[in-house]
């Protein structure tokens, strides 16, 4: 499960693009709590210790503690903005979550057992539908990957979010019908071979007629 991290904030009491701008200039990211009984509340953040949690890949999956200027809140990043040109960060939304909050949450998916599996094992090629899967989490269990277990699984397999195990109280987003998660595709090669004695097939037919 995402471990509880703490950040440092300010306050904002100045706002605006210029004020944004200044900021910036000073190592500083402008950003957003809201959500709650509470009012929004704007806030800065050191540059650098919020790059490093989003280079951590569970940013946007992971609850914080945020210290505004001493007081704490429970927050989970919503949104981040980048600079469209020089990609780094410019802006960031977080959400208030209490214990009993449940979100919505883009979870990372990774698979394991490859050596369990007939049709990689002949040849085939792992076809990732899904990189991550949306799923609604209790804030204070929300997983930092999904595993799923390659076992069994033959060229022509799909795998679907059924038959993905996920932890307790954690649910698919998407309710309507049993999405594709990946499946299990014959390789470039193992095609052309297939191609090739479809063909010598149809010649050794052409001469016997």
């Amino acid at each position: 499960m995402s471990e509880m991290v703490e950040l440092k904030a300010e306050e904002r009491t100045v706002t605006g693009s210029e004020a944004a701008k200044k900021l910036r200039k000073v190592n500083s990211i402008p950003g957003i709590i809201y959500g709650g009984s509470k009012k929004p509340q704007m806030i800065s953040l050191e540059r650098k210790d919020l790059w490093k949690q989003v280079e951590s890949g569970h940013f946007l999956s992971t609850v914080y503690t945020l210290d505004v200027d001493g007081k704490k809140e429970r927050v989970i990043p919503r949104e981040i903005q980048l600079d469209p040109v020089r990609d780094f960060l410019i802006h960031v939304d977080f959400m208030r979550v209490s214990k009993t909050s449940r979100i919505d949450v883009e979870v990372p998916v990774r698979f394991v057992d490859e050596a369990q599996s007939p049709g990689l094992k002949r040849g085939g090629a792992l076809n990732i539908v899904r990189h991550e899967v949306e799923l609604s989490c209790p804030a204070d269990s929300i997983p930092e990957e999904i595993q799923i277990s390659l076992e069994g699984y033959d060229i022509g397999d799909s795998i679907h979010i059924s038959s993905v195990k996920l932890p307790a109280n954690v649910t698919p987003t998407i309710q309507d019908r049993d999405f594709t998660v990946a499946t299990i595709a014959a390789s470039s090669g193992m095609k052309s071979d297939e191609e090739g004695e479809k063909e010598a097939e149809e010649e050794v037919e052409g001469d016997a007629e």
